[in-house]
Order: C-alpha cells, then structure tokens, then sequence
C-alpha cells in the first residue's frame, strides 16, 4: 500500500516540475528588472494560501499599486533547486535557512541577508501533533508516537524543510527530558518504525494524512490551523516540548525596488497580522487577534512548557544541517536509512 502511495506522490511531483518549468518562462534565475510590475514569489509549499490575502493587501498599498505577482509553490528544498536551475524570482520565502544559503553559495542572494531587524524572517511557528477529531488514540506527548499500533505521517527530510523541523523537535524533546544524544538516537530509530509514510511537502503530508493515512501527522502549527479553516475536520496538539519554527525570506540578486516594499510590508504589523490570521505566529506586536481554527481563537499562541530553537538548542542551522542532515554522515539520515525510509 505505501509503495503505490508513494507512487502516486512521485507522479504528482513530476506534474509539479513541469508546471514550474512552464511557468517559469525567462531562463534567469533573478529578477532582471525587465518587468519592474510584476514579482516572481518563490515560496515553499504552506505558504500559498497565506500569501494571498497579504500579497491583496499589499496590492491596494502606494506601494504595491499595479504590481501584478507569478507564484510558484513546493517542497522548500525542491523551490532553492529549482531557482538555482533557473527558475526566475524575486523573492524567495522557504522553509529554512540551509535552502536560502543554497542560492548565497550560488551568488543568487547576497551574503548579508540577514543583515535586517529579523535577522532574515519572514513567519514564524511551532511543531504540533495533528490528529483524528476527538484523539482516539490519546497522543499527547512524543514518547505516545513510538508506541505499538500508531502510525505516523511526516515529510521527508530529503525534500521538505519542515520534515527537518519535526525531526529536530522529536530529538530536541528526548534532549530536554534528560536523555543524551544515544538515547535521542535510539528514539528516532523507533519513530522511523512508526512512519506511516513520508510525502515530498508539508502540503503533500497533509493530504496524505487527511485522505485516511495514519494515526498522528506532525506539522506547523500555522499549516494545522489554516486546514481548520478550511473545513478539515481533525485536532492538533501543542506538545508540551516544541521546536520554534521560522521561515526566511530573501531578495533575490537583480529583483526591483518593488520585492523590497513586498517584503518590507509582510514583515509590517498589518502584513503579519494578515499572516497570523492564518496560523502563523506574528513577529511583531499586532495586537489582539481571533484566529478561527486555532484550538482558542481568542488565544491562538500560547506558551508551550519548553520552546526549543535552532540557535540555543542546535548550535545554529549550519551546524545543525550538517550534523543531523548531511546525504552521507547525517546522524538523522543514517537512522532514517537504516529504517529502510
């Protein structure tokens, strides 16, 4: 069943890839400055319906009057490849920082891009437990995912910036309770036993999990909360140890004044109030917000127990990429090849 599961994704990436190639157009990877009214937004795949109601707002700024937009939406690590390979764009908006320091390396985004009041981010969240309405199964905590019968859906590192996410916060959790690095490894290995299934996207895991598949999907908390909203019918649980996600964003090299205003904009308190109505966490003050959706709209972002970072807790996105996610040595990788995943 997983094997054609997995084949239907592989089918469906493969329509995504050439509807990206098509859409593409102009063979350069950056905005050209050729057509200063229209912004290409590369984004990784949660992003999409978020975007649109910012992008509308901006739109009937000063600012963004007669700027038309071309968006092109997938798995975070798929949008730096792709843009590397050619793909034109303004800005880029992906999952984590290693796949905006791919198009750095390539001279695409200038090197001081996080040289900005947030350091380079554009939204922010948390990883939460998604799962069926009224949680037959009890899930609460990390440790309820490696028990017998449960079947979990996350995306694969190897594609998707927010399986790394999810990783990370299921090993940093084992971190906090006091265990050490052998006894976080030795989790992983029973969670990748539990893996139900490993789609391209967060998008693609969501589908996944909502078409009938496993028992528990992880997930940004903003990617739970916007499928609420859109009538999805299933629950989501803030573990009491969660990994504080944030998503960067850049300027691509030779992109107009106007991907600036775009981005100074969403990064505003009127963009990200917009952003936090759909799920995501606001960077700045916004002040009372409802979010429909959340598990109490009037109080959409609480507090989890403990809120791990990628600085404090893993030494920094280029240590921690290296160290759990590198193809060949990656401390996760191994274990995730050994699970035959």
């Amino acid at each position: 069943m997983r094997k054609n599961f997995k084949a239907v994704l592989l089918a469906g990436a493969l329509a995504s890839a050439l509807a990206l190639s098509a859409c593409g157009g102009d063979d350069s990877a950056s905005g050209d400055g050729s057509d200063a009214s229209t912004l290409n937004i590369v984004g990784y795949s949660v992003l999409e319906q978020a975007n649109a109601g910012v992008i509308e707002a901006f739109q009937a700024t000063d600012a963004g009057k007669d700027v038309e937009f071309k968006e092109s939406y997938g798995a975070s690590g798929d949008q730096a490849r792709a843009v590397i390979a050619g793909q034109k764009a303004d800005e880029v908006h992906l999952s984590l920082e290693p796949d905006v320091q791919k198009l750095v390396d390539e001279g695409l985004v200038a090197e001081d891009w996080k040289d900005n009041d947030t350091k380079g981010i554009c939204t922010t969240s948390v990883v939460v437990m998604v799962v069926r309405t009224g949680n037959p199964k009890n899930i609460q905590t990390w440790d309820d995912l490696i028990q017998p019968g449960v079947g979990i859906v996350t995306p694969n590192p190897a594609s998707s910036g927010s399986a790394k996410w999810n990783l990370l916060a299921a090993y940093g959790a084992e971190l906090g309770a006091g265990g050490t690095d052998a006894d976080a490894a030795a989790y992983l290995k029973k969670f990748f036993a539990n893996v139900a299934a490993l789609p391209d996207s967060g998008r693609d895991a969501t589908t996944a999990f909502t078409s009938g598949t496993g028992d528990v999907l992880l997930s940004y908390e903003n990617e739970a909360i916007l499928a609420k909203q859109s009538g999805t019918d299933f629950d989501y649980i803030i573990p009491d140890s969660t990994l504080l996600i944030e998503n960067p964003c850049a300027i691509v090299d030779g992109a107009s004044d106007k991907a600036q205003a775009f981005m100074d904009f969403q990064k505003s308190a009127d963009g990200q109030k917009l952003y936090a109505q759909t799920g995501y966490r606001p960077l700045v003050d916004v002040g009372d917000v409802e979010v429909q959706g959340a598990n109490d709209p009037g109080d959409p972002f609480p507090a989890p127990d403990t809120l791990l970072t990628i600085d404090d807790n893993f030494n920094g996105w280029a240590d921690a990429n290296s160290t759990f996610f590198d193809e060949n040595d990656g401390i996760i990788t191994k274990i995730q090849a050994e699970a035959g995943e």
